[in-house]
């Protein structure tokens, strides 16, 4: 019986550039939830720019965010059910590793703010509007106010680089992920932790659990949730590890 589904947003439930929630997902959770099955977005988002894009049911669903470095339950704002945190020397000492690579810049994340140390000047305007996110700006990472559960490399040209540059490095000491394009990803935390610290909060069991997932940060979600799909759009590598699959995650749902 599954009583949780977990989707991953970009690449699986925005698709070919869309920047909306298709209407018909909203309203699978309304019927999902009458019969007794929760929906959660499950992303390297922020929870701000999480809730607006579920907005019609902000209020209904648990929101694993920042990859699962922190994971809030449902409510207004829901409760913060679960947060792990970077070592801080660590984490800035990452930062300052980013910040020295040629054309690329370096997010932050505190529990709901992203902090940016921009190197060009519509850095902040950019992430405010493909994410949606809450921002500050600060000098140094040094300033950070708050503790720091993930940080991100952006890579506007390519993650190639940076990608070589930082994961040798960095692969001992947190998890280390391509989140999209023009992502990279590092936490002490991943999704599957979030999904399975989000059970616990629940009383729910990882074999009740659907997940829907197209890239490399969902496989620890995808391989602790009892019935898992990854997207047709995925990279042959994924392909070659899920046999099973999917277009779109309403295709399934409307299964349920």
């Amino acid at each position: 019986m599954i009583r949780l589904i977990a989707s991953d947003i970009d690449g699986t439930l925005l698709q070919n550039g869309a920047a909306e929630i298709p209407p018909k997902i909203f309203d699978h959770i309304h019927r999902l939830e009458k019969k007794g099955i929760l929906f959660c977005p499950a992303s390297g988002r922020q929870y701000t720019s999480l809730r607006r894009l579920f907005a019609p049911v902000a209020d209904k669903v648990p929101f694993l965010c920042e990859n699962g470095a922190v994971v809030y339950g449902p409510g207004s704002p829901g409760p913060v059910l679960s947060k792990t945190v970077m070592d801080r020397r660590l984490a800035e000492e990452l930062c300052s590793d980013i910040l020295a690579l040629p054309e690329t810049e370096v997010l932050i994340s505190g529990t709901n703010v992203s902090y940016l140390c921009p190197k060009i000047p519509d850095l902040e305007d950019r992430i405010r509007c493909f994410l949606g996110n809450r921002t500050a700006v600060l000098p140094a990472p040094a300033d950070v106010p708050e503790d720091i559960l993930k940080v991100s490399a952006y890579c506007p040209n390519g993650l190639e680089a940076a990608k070589s540059a930082l994961f040798p490095k960095w692969e001992s000491h947190f998890r280390c992920a391509v989140a999209g394009a023009v992502w990279l990803d590092f936490t002490l935390a991943d999704k599957g932790l979030g999904l399975w610290r989000l059970c616990d909060a629940l009383g729910f069991r990882l074999e009740e659990v659907m997940a829907f997932g197209d890239n490399y940060n969902d496989v620890s979600m995808l391989e602790l949730a009892g019935r898992s799909y990854l997207m047709e759009s995925a990279a042959p590598e994924l392909r070659a590890r899920f046999s099973t699959r999917c277009s779109t995650v309403a295709e399934v749902l409307e299964t349920l």
